[in-house]
């Protein structure tokens, strides 16, 4: 197969838009921020027969919307939902059934490095797996532990990470070897 220009794929692009714009009477926009190709596809399938997920650039979106207010001026409202990484779910059906199905299709991540945190991160007290050389790593953090017979035990629940935090290395280091993933990843509904 021949990829096609890029002036054949955006005019193909604008096309599409107003086609599922015409074909199905509800959209919403989705934030699919730290969501990978292979959980992509899951929700595509999950969805297919009750919706469609279009993503794009957004200048693209914005501009297809703009040519298709017209028809219908109520789509006005999606222009200002459109930044940062999202797209647009299509639906004929019920819009509860579709967010149940976003919803089922969240994924466990582990925290990285770097990462803004989207939830706070406790970790309970526990009797521990690691044996007492890494005691460095709860000690440059700051958790009160023990060493019990040969493992490290957390003594209380300490408060790691703050939502809105970076996550940092020491941090994600800690949360990895405990097994520990807090953070749920998957396509968000930001408008109805």
């Amino acid at each position: 197969m021949v990829k096609e220009d890029r002036s054949t794929w955006k005019s193909n692009y604008f096309l599409k838009i107003a086609q599922l714009l015409d074909e199905y009477p509800k959209c919403f926009i989705v934030n699919a921020d730290n969501v990978g190709s292979k959980q992509m596809q899951l929700i595509r399938a999950a969805l297919r027969g009750k919706g469609v997920v279009l993503m794009g650039k957004n200048t693209m979106m914005r501009k297809a919307i703009r040519a298709h207010l017209e028809k219908n001026p109520d789509l006005e409202r999606l222009l200002p939902c459109i930044k940062q990484n999202v797209g647009i779910v299509f639906l004929k059906g019920d819009l509860i059934e579709v967010r149940d199905i976003l919803l089922a299709n969240k994924v466990k991540a582990p925290a990285k490095a770097g990462a803004v945190a989207p939830c706070e991160v406790k970790i309970p007290a526990q009797a521990t797996q690691l044996g007492p050389e890494k005691t460095s790593f709860f000690q440059a953090l700051q958790i009160p532990t023990k060493i019990t017979r040969g493992t490290i035990e957390i003594l209380n629940e300490v408060n790691l990470i703050k939502e809105g935090d970076k996550v940092g290395l020491s941090e994600s280091t800690l949360l990895n070897m405990l097994h520990i993933s807090p953070f749920y990843y998957g396509l968000l509904i930001q408008n109805g």
